[in-house]
């Protein structure tokens, strides 16, 4: 692994956490991070809930059958999106939009010494509904993942998941 990307691959899912909080200047840090992402004709259609206190974290745990370590998390980001902002009005648009925003959130918690995890929201239409009604989500805006964050109380190796048989040269 080139030691250049290290920031690439040290970034692993972290479910472990101290209890320690996140400064807010951090938080704005990762939205700043997320709102760098490239977007389909810069729609920019994104919108990031930010989860703080103990009740709503310990609320979207209960939601999302993958997310116990939010109950031990400092602070969660439920990352949406408006479909009217999307270009084209395009769902595919909207989740690659977002799917880059979050990469930059995980990556720059990962620059900041946090501790991330990304949890699906988007397509599981049970997951949808109950995180729009826990939070009042107006109804034009899907949560589509939600990112759990914590000053880690685990260490993992950098590692990659190359695999040269997924990799075709010029033509399949």
């Amino acid at each position: 692994m080139n030691p250049q990307l290290d920031l690439l691959f040290s970034r692993r899912s972290i479910r472990q956490y101290t209890d320690r909080e996140i400064p807010e200047t951090m938080l704005t840090d990762l939205l700043e991070a997320a709102m760098a992402a490239p977007s389909a004709v810069a729609r920019d259609p994104w919108h990031f809930l930010v989860l703080r206190s103990r009740d709503a974290l310990n609320s979207l745990a209960g939601c999302l059958p993958n997310g116990k370590m939010l109950v031990q998390a400092a602070a969660a980001l439920v990352v949406c999106g408006d479909l009217d902002r999307a270009h084209d009005r395009q769902l595919s648009f909207l989740l690659q939009d977002l799917s880059a925003a979050i990469e930059n959130i995980l990556l720059a918690a990962n620059a900041l010494g946090l501790g991330a995890c990304w949890l699906g929201i988007h397509p599981r239409e049970e997951r949808i509904a109950a995180v729009s009604r826990l939070y009042g989500l107006p109804a034009n805006i899907l949560p589509v993942s939600a990112i759990a964050l914590g000053w880690p109380a685990e260490i993992k190796e950098p590692r990659t998941r190359f695999n040269p048989e997924c990799v075709h040269w010029e033509q399949w």
